[in-house]
């Protein structure tokens, strides 16, 4: 409780509590929180002056912030922690478990490292589910366990868990039994204690699993269902108290024909309930969940369901936010919704730190805006129109006081010149962009670190003249100068390709629509690989599983069935506001299909990269309308998610409608016609984390050379590539003598990168003055192929002019 917050409870002399709202209620605020403590007192506080009331009430302000603070409302948090083995298959588990209960209201997180066991990274979570195989726990694992327990957390081990951490004589009486020996069989449950609150609504019912026998089973343990075995019954479910803390065990859940059964998920969402304990329940209750409404429509059926799918209604804001997941510890806040913004789809930050969202939809009435914060809340309460009439644009990226628009047919270039928000310049770049099908189209343009704007292109393609040279590919990256010319295409992709992003060091990453949601750019343009004769692409598949991990059980799409068909960006956690797992090793690919933001954790193998397991989600919705289509680090160091907010994701092919009467079609783009598209809503929101500052004041608008060199130091790489940017366009040779000292600093940080100085040497080599033959400069970039960091070795390499001279140095170093 604090005496600074709104929402205080204030008892009065039958223990009754009120919300203390107004100011105005001060005095007799006082009044009754002193009667709660001592209520013989109350008529002669009652009796006190206005300012002796004001006096002792600011004197008990230390008293009152020393107490708890009151429960606020919000979803379950569940850790669910697995492991590796395909035997007793967690991951599908806990995948199936989430689908089950998201609805109800519980978040279910996955992991399958045991360091997880720490006071720390419990501390976010009401409940720890455990369902592995690890043998064993070190000291302070264990105390970190017991500890979460004892608090008054709960502990929900199942099935194999009871062969967990047998090193540890408390955790096996913490979990309240062994396992011993097992056969497989079909048997009933048999309830023994059916008044218990974790039998409520549960029956007997049979399954097909292994046979558990346990042994140094806990005196502590109340048995609640046992397997009839011969003349004896095994206990096989099992609840007991520690500290404060509750712990629900079940010997149930070998494979799916457990996981799946009716019985056996309403028995562990009951044991999850009734474990995490009456205060984390209270939370749960105070929190409004929205429960949609459905009805009949024109809703595709590609995986021919029976009964075919129907039509959620559409939802608030709020309330489909009750439907979203963020990782525990973390906040989801609403920067913009409609009728501000409607249907984003791409997002993207001037100098100013100041969001500019471009929208599609159907109409051919897309637009460009400047959305702004102006008060500091944290809420868009400002737009301006900067550009209409634009023809499906897909993405966009600031270069040379104006921005570069993927708009096919052809790349645009927009500028405000008189300082009225909106743009007055429109010149087109590089004509020949395919548009036969919309989807497909050029996307995810980047300012590289190379000075040099960034894209992708699915198979519709480009077919043109850039200068003297006329160019046809499709399905993969390219790059060009910012004026447009230079066009460069760079590596094949396997099919229709959304997503691309840069790590701290200029690793180029990608994700396509079907099947490969992280893929990398191994740094050698297509014409090396002609010349070379070498006919293989120069982008490898990363990724490390297929499934999506999804909170709905209404999945709807094209193909891919369950897996990533629609994976869009790949954009790099590139900021430290996140927790340093996250720093330049965590890529976020959005999937409008799966309602989700994926996590791809990515690891150093050889001379590039792979998938380290499933991340699980950043973001994951049950809300059918919700479509994450971006995620983005902002200048805030938030993650910024567009949310296109449509219930019909699907482009093509054209589906079969199940309703009668309809006839569904495909229009110009080549996407089917559907009355369902919704052309009125839109979300943006940011995900945070939690206490970790929320204030945004930056800005390199109005700001000199110097102010930019400075800002090639900040921990965020949107500042640092801004800054970067500026820096070039500018021009100014007279920030070199700092460029060198920033090149030359041999320091690393904490992952062991010195991001300023690959900046520097970049920004050196857009000034021209490697070319030019700068001593400094050159001298400077010898000095860095032997830099402790190899983002900047490499760096070094790629700016430095290719002579038989950089060969020299290459040998030395």
């Amino acid at each position: 409780m604090s005496a600074s917050t709104a929402g205080i409870l204030i008892f009065d002399e039958k223990g009754r509590s009120h919300p203390w709202l107004e100011v105005s209620l001060l005095f007799e605020a006082f009044a009754y929180i002193v009667c709660l403590y001592n209520p013989i007192h109350m008529n002669r506080i009652f009796r006190l002056g206005k300012l002796k009331a004001l006096l002792a009430f600011l004197a008990l302000i230390p008293i009152l912030s020393l107490l708890p603070e009151g429960p606020s409302p919000r979803r379950l948090e569940i850790l669910f922690l697995g492991h590796e083995s395909r035997h007793h298959e967690s991951e599908k588990l806990a995948s199936i478990l989430l689908k089950e209960y998201f609805k109800a209201g519980i978040n279910i997180s996955y992991t399958t490292d045991p360091a997880v066991l720490d006071e720390a990274a419990l501390a976010p979570y009401d409940g720890l589910v455990l369902y592995a195989n690890h043998d064993s726990i070190t000291p302070s694992q264990s105390k970190a366990l017991l500890s979460f327990v004892r608090s008054g957390k709960g502990f929900i081990p199942l099935h194999c868990a009871s062969w967990c951490f047998r090193n540890d004589p408390e955790v096996v009486a913490l979990i309240g039994g062994q396992f011993k020996t097992h056969g497989y069989d079909s048997f009933p449950s048999v309830i023994s204690r059916p008044g218990h609150p974790v039998l409520k609504g549960i029956s007997d019912f049979w399954t097909k699993d292994e046979t558990y026998v346990h042994d140094r089973l806990s005196p502590d343990i109340e048995v609640l269902m046992e397997r009839a075995e011969g003349g004896r019954r095994e206990p096989y479910t099992w609840v007991r108290n520690y500290g404060r803390g509750r712990v629900f065990y079940t010997a149930y859940g070998h494979d799916e024909n457990t996981f799946r059964n009716p019985g056996f998920l309403d028995l562990v969402r009951n044991g999850i309930l009734w474990a995490v304990g009456e205060e984390a329940l209270s939370r749960l209750k105070a929190y409004p969940i929205a429960d949609p409404k459905y009805f009949d429509g024109p809703v595709p059926n590609y995986e021919k369901r029976d009964p075919a799918p129907r039509v959620q209604e559409s939802l608030s804001p709020q309330q489909s936010q009750s439907l979203m997941q963020v990782p525990a510890g973390f906040d989801l806040k609403l920067f913009a919704s409609e009728p501000m913004v409607v249907n984003p789809i791409y997002i993207n930050w001037d100098e100013r730190g100041h969001p500019n969202e471009i929208r599609e939809d159907d109409r051919g009435d897309d637009r460009i805006k400047i959305l702004e914060d102006t008060d500091g809340d944290g809420r868009a309460d400002k737009s301006t129109l900067f550009a209409d009439s634009l023809n499906i644009p897909t993405s966009f990226t600031f270069v040379n006081g104006g921005i570069m628009v993927s708009c096919a047919p052809s790349f645009l270039f927009l500028k405000d010149t008189d300082g009225d928000g909106r743009a007055d310049v429109k010149r087109e770049l590089l004509k020949g962009w395919g548009k036969w099908d919309t989807h497909a189209q050029a996307s995810n343009l980047r300012y590289g670190p190379d000075n040099r704007i960034w894209g992708v292109v699915g198979y519709s393609g480009f077919k043109g003249k850039v200068g003297a040279d006329s160019l046809k590919f499709a399905q993969g990256l390219y790059r060009f100068a910012p004026d447009g010319s230079e066009l460069e295409f760079l590596g094949t992709t396997s099919n229709n390709t959304w997503g691309l992003g840069f790590s701290e060091e200029y690793d180029v990453f990608l994700s396509t629509a079907n099947n490969t949601h992280t893929a990398f750019y191994g740094g050698i343009p297509k014409r090396h690989l002609d010349m070379a004769g070498i006919r293989q692409s120069g982008v490898k598949k990363l990724d490390d599983h297929y499934n999506m991990r999804v909170a709905t059980k209404n999945l709807r799409q094209v193909d891919v069935f369950g897996g990533f068909t629609a994976a869009a960006g790949h954009s790099l956690y590139t900021a430290r506001r996140f927790p340093r797992e996250y720093w330049n090793r965590v890529a976020f690919v959005t999937e409008p299909t799966g309602r989700l933001v994926h996590r791809v954790r990515l690891e150093p193998q050889g001379a590039g990269f792979r998938e380290r397991g499933d991340g699980w989600n950043l973001l994951v919705s049950a809300d059918e309308w919700a479509g994450p289509i971006q995620a983005e680090v902002g200048p805030d160091g938030a993650v910024w998610v567009t949310d296109w907010y449509d219930f019909i994701i699907q482009h093509n092919p054209t589906p079969t409608l199940e309703r009668a009467g309809l006839q569904a079609v495909n229009g110009a783009g080549n996407a089917y016609v559907n009355p369902l598209r919704d052309h009125e809503r839109g979300r943006i929101w940011r995900i945070v984390p939690r206490g970790n500052g929320d204030a945004h004041t930056k800005s390199l608008a109005g700001k000199g050379p110097e102010a930019w060199v400075a800002a090639l130091s900040d921990p965020n790489m949107f500042w640092r590539t801004t800054a970067q940017r500026l820096l070039v366009e500018r021009g100014d040779a007279s920030v070199m003598p700092s460029l060198v000292r920033l090149a030359g600093d041999r320091s690393l940080d904490a992952i062991g990168l010195n991001a300023p100085a690959i900046h520097a040497l970049w920004t050196m080599h857009g000034l021209g003055v490697f070319r030019r033959g700068d001593t400094a400069a050159l001298s400077a970039a010898r000095r860095a192929l032997t830099h402790p960091s190899a983002g900047v070795r490499r760096a070094a390499i790629q700016v430095l002019p290719q002579t038989p001279a950089l060969t020299a140095d290459l040998q030395r170093a």
